[in-house]
């Protein structure tokens, strides 16, 4: 029997070892920009086309490279940062394992001109597929530019695997972010299809949050600094109110290479205990120095993960240090009797303002028997409406309300397997009109042939907006109620880029929003549905729900929309309805293809019945 067993030619070698370090257009991008960056360049150019599925070019002034450098780098395992295994426990550079190039020329077509200072001519390279079709010399600047075309183009099945442009430039604004927040000191730009994304000049580390993130941030962070024997620590963390639903801004950085860590993240949100709502993700930029023997940084291949000699002491300095600067800039209630003098001008003191004596003020002609009505505020998106579109609305004057048969206990529906609850005819109240209650503002109680009833009023109004948002979506009929003056709303560049990708939709809707310039829409309209709002609220709160549930539940587009819209639309808890608003409520409510189901899977009606109550109350 022959030998069966031999070696990969390199080329297949290089496309197999590419399915590891290139996995989409924004895996190209984080290896050239680190290169540049290790190439001591303080000016690194991001020119991108069509996602960077076309072009990923990166210009940088870095050190360039000789003749045989500009060759040898495209050679499997060939590095300038390692010599023996001992340097591996010593890294300091970004890039270190000699794969990326060889890599990304095996499932590309490459073009690379590069030029040191000390060289008159630089070197012109164009490689394909791992084969060299020339290399000679050329005019070029000090430096090195790079440029992937047609990623994938001899592997067409890892091609169809890519995303959607917006999803793909997501992708690789998340990388350039990482890039860009741990090197504040690097001029960088990103364009794009011939449009700037990014222009962000030499700055300080909160200028770059800020040029990054957008210009609101500047008020929401914290400053973090401490030094220890075991690491230094320094960096920014968000307010506690200004905390998202959704991950994404959190970022770690461990001798400025950007890692990910679920310990250490759970450091940070412990410092945070009893300040954030449920659910609720802070703003943080932190970094990390530390001796680099005590750490292992070749566990991943795509070098985000590290192994630490002493992660519990790193866990308890990291939660100290977040926890002090939030109570040293007054975010936590503390008792600091040694405040430091630099902190001092976060307190004013008038030392000499004469104290005022508290007074209590009423009415004397208060009368809490009057049967004189308060004006209740108007909800405007509480309308006589058909929110299903598959069923005749209740009329407003009927003299019926219908009970849903079944018990609490049997509504322990999935989130996804939503059914119709059928309506048990002999249960119709028989009475001449209606009589609702509100319950501390959140539940309306009514009486039932068999017992009384409590709808959850929140659950009741999503359920409401989401099956007619989504019956708006489906046909296109969303209504926009025109705003008197257009607002301008600046977004961060993935926040951007996710409207971009869903702008059809949000149209169809209601919103009137047009593009203005980078990162900016201007809203026009918005769905008459939701009466008076704060533009740049929604779209931001509209944008997190989104990604919130694209998370958790893995919605299809519109559906998510519909949920979306819906949650931050509906009246919450706390809101006094009034008995017109109730009555409008219900009606819609029970004119809904799924009255009783929430939009969390849990029941929006809640039943009790006189034997139950019986039984508590005659034992």
């Amino acid at each position: 029997m022959p030998d069966i067993i031999q070696l990969l030619p390199d080329a297949v070698a290089n496309q197999i070892a590419a399915g590891e370090v290139v996995q989409r257009p924004a895996s190209a991008v984080k290896e050239l920009v680190e290169n540049a960056i290790d190439a001591g360049a303080d000016k690194i150019q991001l020119i991108l086309k069509d996602a960077g599925k076309a072009l990923i070019q990166v210009i940088d002034n870095g050190c360039g490279m000789s003749v045989t450098d500009a060759r040898m780098c495209f050679e499997r395992h060939a590095t300038s940062k390692i010599r023996k295994a001992d340097d591996l426990f010593a890294i300091r550079t970004m890039g270190f394992r000699g794969e990326a190039m060889a890599s990304i020329a095996a499932i590309a077509q490459v073009e690379l001109k590069t030029r040191r200072h000390e060289d008159e001519l630089g070197t012109c390279i164009l490689i394909e597929g791992s084969e060299v079709l020339s290399q000679e010399a050329c005019s070029a600047p000090t430096g090195t530019s790079i440029s992937i075309k047609n990623l994938f183009y001899n592997t067409p099945a890892r091609r169809n695997f890519l995303k959607s442009n917006p999803v793909e430039m997501r992708h690789i604004i998340d990388e350039f972010q990482r890039v860009a927040l741990a090197n504040p000191q690097i001029f960088f730009t990103l364009h794009h299809d011939g449009q700037e994304v990014y222009h962000l000049p030499s700055a300080s580390l909160k200028q770059r949050i800020v040029h990054l993130l957008g210009n609101n941030y500047n008020q929401r962070l914290v400053p973090v600094e401490e030094d220890t024997t075991i690491i230094n620590l320094r960096g920014f963390v968000g307010k506690p109110e200004f905390a998202r639903r959704t991950r994404g801004e959190q970022f770690f950085f461990v001798n400025n290479r950007f890692i990910k860590d679920a310990y250490l993240n759970h450091a940070v949100l412990t410092a945070f205990e009893e300040l954030l709502p449920d659910e609720t993700y802070p703003l943080y930029v932190l970094f990390i120095d530390i001796d680099p023997s005590k750490i292992d940084i070749n566990v991943h291949p795509t070098k985000t993960e590290i192994k630490y000699q002493d992660e519990k002491s790193i866990y308890a300095i990291i939660r100290s240090a977040v926890k002090r600067s939030l109570g040293k800039y007054n975010i936590t209630p503390t008792l600091d009797f040694d405040q430091e003098n630099s902190i001092g001008h976060l307190i004013t003191h008038k030392p000499f303002e004469e104290i005022v004596q508290p007074s209590i003020a009423f009415n004397p002609d208060f009368n809490p028997f009057s049967n004189e009505k308060k004006a209740d505020r108007e909800i405007p998106f509480l309308r006589d409406a058909n929110p299903g579109g598959h069923r005749s609305a209740i009329p407003r004057n009927w003299d019926t309300l219908y009970e849903i048969a079944k018990k609490e206990e049997t509504l322990q529906h999935e989130i996804h397997t939503e059914k119709s609850i059928p309506v048990d005819e002999q249960e119709i109240t028989k009475s001449s009109e209606r009589q609702f209650f509100q319950i501390h503002n959140r539940y309306i109680m009514s009486q039932i042939k068999s017992g009384f009833m409590l709808i959850s009023q929140q659950a009741a109004h999503e359920r409401i907006l989401y099956e007619r948002f989504l019956l708006q979506l489906q046909n296109h009929s969303g209504i926009s109620q025109q705003s008197l003056f257009p607002q301008s709303v600046t977004l961060n560049s993935s926040d951007f880029e996710l409207l971009r990708q869903l702008l059809p939709d949000i149209r169809a809707l209601g919103f009137d929003i047009r593009e203005f310039g980078r990162n900016t829409v201007v809203v026009e309209g918005i769905p008459a549905d939701i009466g008076n709002a704060n533009e740049h609220e929604l779209l931001e709160h509209l944008l997190e729900g989104f990604k919130n549930n694209l998370e958790i539940l893995k919605l299809d587009k519109r559906d998510n929309l519909a949920r979306s819209l819906a949650r931050n639309a509906a009246i919450k808890v706390g809101t006094k309805l009034s008995l017109e608003e109730m009555n409008q409520l219900v009606d819609q409510l029970f004119a809904c293809q799924m009255p009783n189901l929430a939009l969390n899977g849990k029941p929006v009606i809640s039943t009790v019945t006189l034997a139950e109550l019986a039984e508590r109350f005659e034992k």
